[in-house]
């Protein structure tokens, strides 16, 4: 019989589930109580089953509080990124068709005005701040009764994509039937493919609650039994010091975090001998990055591939080890293909198209035509992501194919060449991307941000550009090297390459 994972359902309710970023503990019982009373007043303002509410909120408890009453009432949760401009936010809460929207005090200016929907304000966590004219204070909706629910159904997020080419699409899948337990079982359980346990665990939220896998993994730790350590804002030593405090075990990392934390000065003088289970996806992770974090940590560097519409592959850190590079291979349910332009297979080690198939389809929300063309007439689907398989089965990623750069007729991927660079002693972070060239129709150009210390020069550009060459094909190197305080990431470690690779291709008047 298998096990069920569900926070509705613990006994320990004077138990600390969470602790908020002011290091202020929410219990169990507080939190089971909080879900509840928000399903009833929701119900009650006329939000039922197969509704759509939006949430534009930094990383707080309301959020857990929220996502615990939309498990179990059958509703669409959409988090909206708040790095968003206002025009962007206003889309999405008309294409995604909300009918609630939670905001924090301070990210109202990004609400539209007109738009007729139920808006529930959480203050800023010293109160001082009065809730907009027309919002409802958070606070109002946890004043009902804490019984639980009757007719409890399955909720689902909606997250957007990142539009990094036309407008964001929401990802959608049927609502499941039935109660909730079932489907927040079945994601507790995928942390378990990472060696976690139940009931055992202390999880690090550093980075935004928008983003798909941080939510998702966090929300799926409280099934299984994990405390919570959330972060406003994720820093190096901010991490250190919680992990060492609260003996964390795990956390959903991504590979820009790595970089940084390597570059702690002081690092060393922290304890993380708690950690067992820091999970890490969202790009590829270049291989000395990763192998000086293993020196570090210990085989707790676990990774997997994903994305928004679905996953994936798997790889342990003592698998990893054997095959540097590698994002492991399908997980159970899963099943990978790589695919050329022509619809074939690619025989093991030749690059192509990365497709994944899954026993659960999704849908992009109002666009049939963006469906249609994810999806191969086999049921696998695509983000464009280009790699290849070995013999084994096991993925290694080459980069986004939208990325990639063809420079006289040859293709060449932008992360293999930031994997080089980011190991010189003086880059802190690093993008690289195509630019116009009359000869060649794309010539390599690098930006970089540097380490404390480091100065931008030609002779520094000329050094790393050797570095470069001693570990990747001459003609890969970056012909243009640039120089930036600080890199446009947000705090996911998503890059914003459109903001640096534009402007070259303006100045030139060619098409963007």
């Amino acid at each position: 019989m298998s096990p069920t994972f569900s926070f509705w359902q613990r006994g320990d309710r004077e138990a600390v589930a969470l602790v908020d970023p002011a290091e202020r503990p929410t219990t169990v019982g507080a939190l089971q109580d909080a879900s509840n009373q928000l399903v009833h007043s929701l119900r009650a303002r006329g939000i039922g089953a197969g509704d759509t509410v939006a949430m534009l909120m930094t990383n707080r408890v309301e959020v857990y509080q929220i996502m615990l009453a939309i498990q179990q009432m059958g509703v669409y949760l959409v988090p909206i990124n708040w790095h968003l401009a206002a025009p962007e936010v206003a889309f999405i809460l008309e294409d995604s068709e909300s009918k609630a929207v939670f905001f924090d005090a301070e990210l109202a200016g990004l609400l539209p005005a007109e738009a007729p929907l139920l808006r529930v304000c959480a203050s800023p966590i010293d109160g001082h701040t009065e809730e907009p004219d027309g919002s409802t204070p958070f606070a109002d909706l946890l004043q009902g009764s804490v019984e639980p629910p009757a007719d409890r159904r399955a909720g689902m997020v909606m997250n957007y994509t990142s539009g990094t080419t036309g407008r964001p699409k929401g990802v959608r899948r049927p609502l499941p039937p039935g109660p909730p337990e079932p489907v927040v079982t079945g994601f507790a359980m995928f942390l378990l493919l990472f060696g976690m346990q139940p009931g055992h665990g202390v999880q690090l939220v550093g980075s935004p609650l928008y983003h798909t896998a941080v939510l998702y993994f966090s929300a799926s730790a409280l099934h299984l039994g994990h405390r919570l350590i959330l972060m406003e804002r994720w820093t190096p030593e901010g991490m250190l010091q919680r992990i060492e405090r609260y003996r964390v075990t795990a956390s959903h990392m991504v590979p820009t975090q790595f970089v940084r934390l390597l570059a702690a000065p002081d690092r060393a003088s922290y304890d993380v001998s708690s950690v067992r289970h820091m999970v890490h996806s969202a790009a590829p992770c270049p291989v000395p990055i990763k192998q000086q974090m293993l020196d570090w940590w210990g085989d707790a560097i676990w990774e997997y591939y994903a994305a928004t519409e679905g996953g994936g592959t798997v790889v342990s850190p003592q698998d990893w080890r054997q095959r540097p590079g590698t994002v492991g291979r399908p997980w159970q349910g899963a099943d990978i293909r790589v695919i050329d332009d022509e619809g074939a297979r690619c025989p093991p080690g030749v690059v192509g198209t990365v497709y994944i198939r899954m026993p659960q389809t999704f849908a992009y929300h109002r666009d049939q035509e963006k469906t249609a063309k994810a999806y191969n007439t086999e049921g696998y689907f695509t983000v464009g992501d280009a790699g290849w398989l070995d013999d084994e089965g096991w993925l290694y990623l080459s980069d986004r194919k939208a990325d990639m750069i063809i420079s006289g007729g040859v293709n060449i991927y932008p992360a293999e060449i930031e994997a080089a660079l980011v190991t010189h002693p003086a880059v802190l972070d690093v993008a690289v991307f195509g630019v116009p060239d009359d000869t060649w129709g794309e010539s390599v150009q690098a930006v970089i941000e540097l380490r404390e210390g480091f100065e931008g020069s030609d002779a520094l550009a000329e050094e790393l550009r050797e570095h470069t060459r001693a570990r990747i094909a001459r003609f890969k190197c970056p012909r243009g090297i640039a120089w930036i305080t600080t890199m446009p990431r947000d705090p996911n470690g998503k890059l914003a390459k459109r903001k640096l690779r534009d402007p070259y291709w303006v100045a030139a008047g060619r098409a963007i």
